[in-house]
């Protein structure tokens, strides 16, 4: 019988289902020897000419003379105020002559915000030979005192030097700061400044400018803003802890009148307590004594007592209360405070006592030489 052929005109024959099938791999991995082989040539060829001409460009651009920094012209400066062009160039010193490619940016950067005014900064290369700086500065918030010297604080509690004469310039009006030590860390004299911040926001949050009536800001105790006010040619030190500010601010006001003319040895109001007000005599101004508040139903005024501590607790609280209840004579008042709280006294408290008025006194002695001192404009 005849063996049966496949017809080369039939669709369904394999030669024909070969020529029309598409290939299986990808178009850039050939199937055959030949082709993988001129494959791998072209790629060896591309990236050798992509290297080469990497290495090329970037000889031309480290040797060419046109992107040296010639000099200190060659570096521009924007935002600059407080810090002159005299305090910033000395970063790039070792710069000039140097090709811009091979300046580090991130380490100027770096230097230049260890420079106190600056608060940060930008640097980048202008091609082809220039180099842009820009600088943000501080913003000064308060007068600081440091012994006898009086320099500028800002909002992180960096501490900013100025000659008397460009403070004049700039007419700064601040409170004076006292206890920001440059020894202490960063986070703490940013607490102290911010306890600071938060008294004058709330003392200015009316229309009447209240802080423009402080003379000086104790920050020594975070917890405690000691505050000198300024009374008809005496400063009383007022205690304002940290918080409800403004409240305190107007019980002082209402009755400071009233309480100097009771004492006029007064030399110290604390504000701290809920309920009552704490005033210390001077030092030498006799046996302290104790009197209610009558304008003031839930007020009551303990006057003159030094063994009472800066920070209030519970226990002194209650021990300051029942002190503070009127008694039958104005002789008899002496002995029985001084015998309530003559139990409580610790060394710790008299150690505060002790700085207290030697602060008093330091300031009795500044008031004394302002005249002569620098002209800066304190409140």
């Amino acid at each position: 019988m005849p063996l049966e052929m496949p017809d080369p005109d039939d669709d369904e024959s394999p030669r024909r289902r070969r020529r029309y099938e598409t290939p299986s791999g990808p178009w850039w991995k050939p199937t055959s020897k030949f082709g993988r082989i001129f494959f791998g040539l072209c790629a060896i060829l591309v990236v050798g000419a992509l290297v080469t001409s990497y290495l090329l460009v970037a000889h031309f651009l480290q040797r060419d003379g046109r992107f040296r920094i010639a000099g200190t012209s060659n570096i521009e400066a924007a935002g600059l105020t407080q810090v002159s062009r005299a305090e910033m160039l000395p970063v790039f010193g070792e710069d000039i002559g140097k090709n811009i490619f091979f300046i580090h940016l991130n380490e100027r950067r770096k230097q230049l915000e260890q420079i106190p005014w600056v608060k940060s900064a930008t640097v980048m290369r202008l091609l082809p030979d220039q180099i842009h700086v820009n600088i943000v500065e501080r913003t000064p918030i308060a007068f600081v005192r440091q012994g006898q010297q009086i320099g500028l604080a800002d909002a992180d509690g960096v501490l900013l030097s100025m000659s008397p004469a460009r403070m004049t310039q700039h007419h700064y009006s601040f409170p004076v700061v006292t206890g920001i030590d440059p020894r202490d860390p960063q986070p703490s004299r940013r607490a102290r400044m911010a306890v600071y911040q938060r008294l004058i926001g709330e003392l200015d949050s009316t229309s009447q400018r209240l802080s423009e009536q402080i003379s000086e800001i104790d920050l020594t105790d975070p917890e405690d803003a000691r505050v000198l006010m300024p009374e008809q040619g005496a400063d009383i030190l007022a205690h304002f802890g940290d918080d409800q500010f403004l409240t305190r601010y107007q019980r002082y006001k209402a009755h400071i009148a009233e309480w100097r003319q009771q004492y006029p040895r007064l030399a110290a109001v604390d504000l701290r307590y809920e309920e009552q007000v704490v005033l210390e005599m001077a030092p030498g101004s006799g046996p302290s004594v104790t009197k209610g508040d009558d304008k003031s139903a839930g007020d009551t005024t303990v006057a003159g007592n030094p063994a009472i501590p800066s920070k209030p607790s519970a226990a002194t609280k209650s021990n300051v209360a029942t002190a503070a209840k009127p008694l039958a004579s104005p002789a008899h008042k002496p002995q029985a405070h001084s015998s309530s709280k003559s139990a409580t006294k610790s060394a710790l408290e008299k150690k505060h006592l002790e700085a207290r008025r030697a602060a008093l006194a330091h300031k009795q002695k500044l008031s004394n030489s302002s005249s002569q001192s620098a002209p800066v404009s304190e409140r």
